[in-house]
């Protein structure tokens, strides 16, 4: 009793360091070479060959493991190292999805596989099944005759299948791994050129302090923001938003940007430049994708302090007159997304700039960011945030990113966030 009693908790023992160790491999030949060295301890055979049909068909069957490889070969990186044969008992062991037991083993020397059974007398073929299929097949080896207890078979082949799907799924995660390695490695592209086409720097415009701020929700995301240098001492302002988020809406923005610096001429007209672009977007593009761009663009005359806008249903920027305390949205004029009806006109508005005015153009990533109990931000703290007119426009904007994030509780965001800030001097 005792004999049996230490038997049953070695066998455990091994059970135990065998799948704590399993479970700590990432690496899917490291995982199957743990799993071996265990087994072997559990359930010693003398030769092992493992089999894959997979990409192959009939009479091709490819060799991924042996116990009589000296080196290790790696079957997920170097197929091309793995042999490859055609027909025999390999052949047939592999294509039978069945599993075979031969107890009394004679194999002609003319069998393509002949090297790997010579010596040999039992043979346990194992079907290890993929989608209903077979694919990949174990083949254990005992020198002597009927060495393969029929009791045992069932729980050998239902053990080394459940194996075989852990380390499917490992292959897997690894797969999916590189690929998502690939993909990053391809937004991270896509989103330097996108940051490529914002404006390298700030412009210097006389009579007024500018800044802007950019954060897209992915690696790369659809919000724009332009300087147009114009004649006459004026500058334009864009700003815009794609609907939707990440690389789809990135690609829009970089047409957005081209379309907008090839306008013929000077963009001094806001409304022109929104119908030049309303018309390129709706032809080209936005018919056929079923996507659409607000945009805001504003003409400032550094000479009369004299800003002229027009809007394609974009969110009024929030003017702040610092001289009386009142704050505005610029919404006297707006008009429809751009990409949405190709006929569609734009008005313009204007008004003069004081010394000490401020001005918030933003996108919705702003006002739609969530607080924990699902609140948005809003135009209204925008408005509070703009109640310090003791601020340049860094300080200005960094008070609104800073709010704006506390109010999200740091949590990263889900649209992309622009803010541009003027503020008259």
């Amino acid at each position: 009793m005792q004999s049996m009693n230490s038997d049953w908790t070695e066998r455990l023992a091994i059970v135990e360091d065998m799948v704590r160790s399993i479970s700590q491999q990432t690496d899917p030949q490291a995982l199957v070479r743990t799993y071996g060295e265990k087994l072997q301890q559990l359930s010693p055979v003398e030769r092992r060959i493992s089999l894959s049909r997979r990409g192959l068909q009939a009479p091709f069957i490819r060799i991924t493991r042996s116990t009589t490889w000296e080196e290790e070969i790696d079957p997920w990186a170097q197929v091309h190292l793995l042999p490859l044969i055609q027909s025999g008992l390999l052949e047939q062991l592999g294509y039978s999805n069945r599993t075979t037991i031969i107890d009394d083993l004679q194999l002609s020397p003319d069998d393509p596989a002949f090297e790997y059974f010579d010596g040999f007398r039992s043979l346990l073929a194992i079907p290890m099944y993929d989608d209903g299929e077979s694919l990949n097949t174990v083949v254990l080896l005992q020198k002597k005759p009927y060495a393969f207890e029929r009791n045992n078979v069932p729980d050998l082949v239902w053990r080394t299948n459940l194996f075989g799907r852990a380390t499917s799924t490992l292959v897997l995660k690894r797969q999916l791994e590189e690929a998502y390695r690939e993909l990053d490695r391809e937004l991270k592209t896509v989103a330097r050129l996108q940051r490529s086409l914002l404006p390298a720097k700030i412009p210097v415009v006389p009579r007024m302090d500018l800044t802007a701020y950019y954060q897209p929700a992915s690696r790369a995301g659809g919000d724009y923001y332009d300087f147009f240098e114009l004649p006459d001492e004026r500058w334009g302002i864009f700003i815009a938003d794609v609907s939707g988020h990440g690389t789809a809406a990135a690609v829009m923005m970089a047409v957005t940007h081209c379309i907008a610096n090839t306008y013929p001429g000077p963009a001094s007209s806001p409304s022109k430049l929104l119908k030049y672009l309303n018309q390129h977007l709706t032809i080209q593009y936005s018919s056929r994708i079923e996507t659409f761009v607000t945009a805001f663009y504003a003409v400032y005359d550094s000479r009369s302090r004299k800003l002229v806008y027009a809007s394609a249903g974009h969110n009024p920027p929030r003017l702040k007159r610092c001289e009386s305390g009142l704050v505005m949205p610029l919404d006297k004029v707006n008009g429809l997304p751009l990409g949405v009806l190709e006929e569609a006109d734009f008005a313009e508005a204007s008004f003069f700039l004081q010394f000490g005015d401020q001005i918030v153009f933003y996108t919705d990533g702003i006002t739609e960011t969530h607080n924990p109990a699902g609140e948005q931000f809003g135009e209204r703290r925008i408005e509070e945030v703009l109640a310090h007119c003791g601020m340049d426009s860094e300080e200005l904007m960094q008070t609104l990113v800073s709010t704006v994030n506390k109010f999200g509780a740091e949590i990263p965001p889900h649209d992309d966030r622009t803010i541009v800030v003027l503020r008259a001097t």
